[in-house]
C-alpha cells in the first residue's frame, strides 16, 4: 500500500496497482508523443514494453483498447507491464 501511495503522490499517475513482484498496471494521461496516433502506430509496446488495455475519453467511460484505437488529447490510458516499464511510461506525460 505504501508503494501505491508513493506512486500516486508523484502526480504522474492517476492510479497504480501491483499484481505481482514485477507486474503492474497504471492509469495515466496519454503522453503528448502519441496523441493522434493509433496504439499500433505509436510503438508503445515496442519502445516502452507496455500494453494499453483500456482507454477513457473525456466525459466517457473506459473501453477496451484495440490496435486501431487513436489516442486523443486528454485520454486516460490503462497500461500494463513490468513495474519499471509502466513507471517509465507514466513519466512520458
Amino acid at each position: 500500500m505504501g508503494e501505491r501511495i508513493a506512486h500516486l503522490v508523484t502526480g504522474r499517475m492517476l492510479d497504480y496497482i501491483e499484481f505481482d513482484d514485477n507486474y503492474a498496471m497504471v492509469r495515466t494521461t496519454a503522453p503528448r508523443a502519441v496523441i493522434g496516433m493509433t496504439l499500433t502506430g505509436s510503438g508503445l509496446r515496442e519502445n516502452f514494453d507496455v500494453t494499453v488495455v483500456a482507454i477513457k475519453r473525456r466525459g466517457g467511460e473506459f473501453s477496451y483498447a484495440t490496435p486501431e484505437t487513436v489516442v486523443v488529447n486528454s485520454d486516460q490510458l490503462i497500461a500494463s507491464g513490468s513495474i519499471d516499464c509502466v513507471e517509465s511510461f507514466a513519466d512520458l506525460v
